[in-house]
């Protein structure tokens, strides 16, 4: 599958020609990774804090201009950060901002080797699984330090040594990098043959048939250039990387699509050809091919219930595809909210929860309670629940005052634009210190 790439230099977004010279620069990031998210995963990359260029005072000691921007793009999408990580202090840090992954660079290399003692502290830190190193390379020998310089380790033998401490690696070939005239796949063959873990490559890529040629061989792409200049795009690159081959032998040339909403819940499951995709793609409503009737089939097309789609991931082996939903009414014909259950509403989570205290002050009806809650009484009935919970004796008296509440302080947040996404994510960096 395809990684975008989000690279930061001076606080813009930009694509740089062999790692040094600038092609283009945009100031859209928010808009960048909204896009990229729905496809799959983004690698934010911090050039300054690559290349040493660290604000030595202020406010901002030790950041860069692109740290703001970093912090932001970490809550808003599948993120993998790197650029500049060289302790493991920093490392923790990004993960417990949001980061799903660091990508570790010169910093995994020291004296012509592996610094396998900086390595095994990291993985005592963040886990192996969270880790991915750069074996990027000039001429087939390890570069680093911003790509100004060789290791003198040869890439092959340097990348085996790295994917002992490391879920993935990520080989750039820097002299092809933004030059889109391809990757040389005589050396990303013989590197795929040499290391067992995820490979992805990046480096001179600028076709969809390029991507699916390294798809077969079991590589992902970092592509960066080739999307900012629209030589390809995201919605093709996903199809091409679906095993469409494999759906042929077990499914009559379909691919599994799961529905699932935000909260986790699973909604329906159904099958998609190239054109359902497609036009997925293009309404953001999620749409199947119905097997019985031979047609094309956006869910909601009649009901008026459709799947609102948020992102599609597609799984490890290719041939089945999960796609992030907020559904408009019940899923089911039965008039369920799922198809495997007989529930006409939804589950209660915070998030539906949240969504109906939004309506209520969206569009107040008559009788609402929510809506004639200001920001002083709301704080008031949160004092006053809050007792009443501390003085709760029963099973059921908890339960109860404990209801009332988490509700208020969903009004409460509400009103301060925090979401509960916002609240369980402070708790997950809490718990990643």
């Amino acid at each position: 599958m395809v990684i975008s790439s989000i690279d930061l230099k001076d606080g813009k977004v930009v694509q740089l020609k062999n790692g040094k010279e600038p092609v283009l620069e945009r100031n859209d990031s928010d808009a960048l990774i909204e896009d990229f998210s729905f496809y799959g995963e983004t690698a934010v990359i911090d050039l300054d804090a690559a290349l040493g260029n660290i604000i030595q005072e202020g406010k901002q000691k030790g950041e860069t201009l692109n740290t703001p921007i970093l912090k932001s793009l970490l809550r808003k999408g599948s993120v993998r950060a790197g650029g500049g990580i060289r302790d493991v202090k920093k490392a923790r840090e990004l993960i417990s901002l949001g980061a799903e992954k660091v990508i570790i660079g010169s910093s995994a290399w020291k004296d012509g080797k592996l610094d396998t003692g900086f390595l095994s502290e990291l993985h005592k830190a963040i886990g192996k699984q969270r880790v991915i190193i750069s074996v990027d390379a000039i001429n087939g020998m390890i570069a680093v330090k911003g790509w100004t310089e060789t290791s003198g380790i040869p890439l092959i033998e340097g990348a085996k040594q790295a994917e002992q401490w490391a879920s993935e690696l990520l080989f750039t070939c820097v002299e092809r990098e933004g030059c889109m005239t391809g990757i040389d796949m005589n050396l990303v063959t013989r590197l795929r043959e040499a290391v067992s873990c995820r490979l992805v490559v990046a480096g001179g890529v600028s076709s969809v048939e390029e991507i699916e040629a390294l798809e077969k061989i079991g590589c992902d792409v970092q592509l960066g250039m080739a999307l900012y200049t629209g030589k390809v795009a995201l919605k093709d690159a996903f199809v091409s990387c679906l095993n469409w081959t494999k759906a042929q032998e077990n499914s009559n040339g379909l691919i599994t699509l799961i529905a699932q909403s935000t909260a986790g819940e699973v909604l329906m499951m159904g099958f998609a050809n190239k054109e359902a995709f497609s036009k997925t793609f293009d309404t953001k409503k999620l749409t199947f091919w119905s097997r019985s009737r031979n047609v094309l089939w956006t869910k909601g097309e009649h009901s008026g219930n459709y799947l609102e789609v948020l992102r599609l991931r597609a799984d490890c082996d290719r041939d089945t595809v999960l796609a992030t939903v907020i559904p408009h009414g019940p899923v089911c014909h039965t008039g369920s909210w799922t198809c495997f259950t007989s529930e006409a509403g939804a589950a209660s989570t915070f998030e539906r929860l949240s969504n109906v205290i939004e309506q209520r002050f969206a569009n107040p009806t008559p009788g609402s309670y929510t809506a004639t809650l200001n920001d002083a009484l709301v704080r008031e009935k949160i004092e006053e629940e809050a007792e009443e919970l501390t003085e709760a004796e029963s099973r059921e008296d908890v339960i109860w005052e404990a209801a009332d509440l988490l509700y208020f302080v969903s009004v409460l947040l509400h009103k301060e634009g925090v979401s509960w996404n916002d609240v369980l994510g402070e708790l997950d960096r809490r718990h990643k210190k």
